[in-house]
This record gives structure tokens, C-alpha cells and sequence, in this order.
């Protein structure tokens, strides 16, 4: 059964896109922890971090590497966090996410929950600064 991810990949479920190239997708959080948290992803299905073969867990940081600066350029902040949490989807994904302090990785606090208006503006300044 695919996932959630693959679903969204495939288009069958919509996101807040941001970016992709033939291995990796990124899209907003719906429910980020700060405005403009992303979400980066194999397009191959695979649950673990570190089952990933070398060059696909490569790719995925390198790709992550690049979606950051857009990020950064667009949201107001100090710079970008980096997390793979890894326990709420079956699919491998980086948290990219804009920080001012320690506590907007805090991934125990109330996400928030911005209306599709807010996410798909947040999007569209993203992609403005995507360099790809």
C-alpha cells in the first residue's frame, strides 16, 4: 500500500509544493512547527533513513542541501533546522524548518495550523527563491 507520500507525490493527494527532480519531492508541512517548515522526500518508498542505499541517501541530503536557501531567502529567520524524526509517516523525510530559537524545533509543541491560503502564499515565496 503506498504512502501518504507517495500519494502526494503521485498527485493523488495535493500538497503545497515547493520543489522536485527525478528522485526527490518537497512540500510544505501542513502543520508546521514554524511558517515555511518543509517537507523533503525520496520519491522511492522506503521507511528508514538508513536503509537507504548510499547514493539515494546522498541525493536526499544534497537535494535538501539546495530546497534550504529558498527557504531561508523567503521565511524571516536565522537559519534552517534539519531533523528526521521518522515516526509519523512510513516514508523516509527530512524536517526542514526556519529557526529564531532552539525551541521552533521542539517537536512536542503545538504545531500550527495555518489555513490553505497562508500555506499556498508560503509556497509561492519559496518557489520564487528555488534556484533548482
Amino acid at each position: 500500500m503506498p504512502t501518504l507520500f507517495s500519494r502526494i507525490i503521485k498527485g493523488e493527494i495535493p500538497c503545497h509544493f515547493i520543489a522536485e527532480n527525478d528522485r526527490f519531492f518537497a512540500f510544505l508541512d501542513i502543520q508546521p512547527l514554524t511558517m515555511g517548515h518543509v517537507l523533503v522526500v525520496p520519491k522511492l518508498e522506503a521507511d528508514y533513513v538508513f536503509d537507504l542505499d548510499v547514493d539515494t541517501y546522498s541525493g536526499l541530503f544534497e537535494f535538501a542541501r539546495k530546497v534550504a536557501p529558498a527557504i531561508e531567502k523567503a521565511i524571516t529567520c536565522k537559519r534552517i533546522g534539519l531533523a528526521i524524526v521518522g515516526l509519523e509517516v512510513p516514508h523516509v523525510h527530512i524536517h526542514l524548518i526556519p529557526m529564531n530559537q532552539g525551541s521552533d524545533m521542539d517537536f512536542g509543541k503545538k504545531k500550527l495550523n495555518p489555513s490553505s491560503d497562508e500555506l499556498a502564499n508560503t509556497a509561492e515565496l519559496i518557489r520564487a527563491q528555488w534556484n533548482g
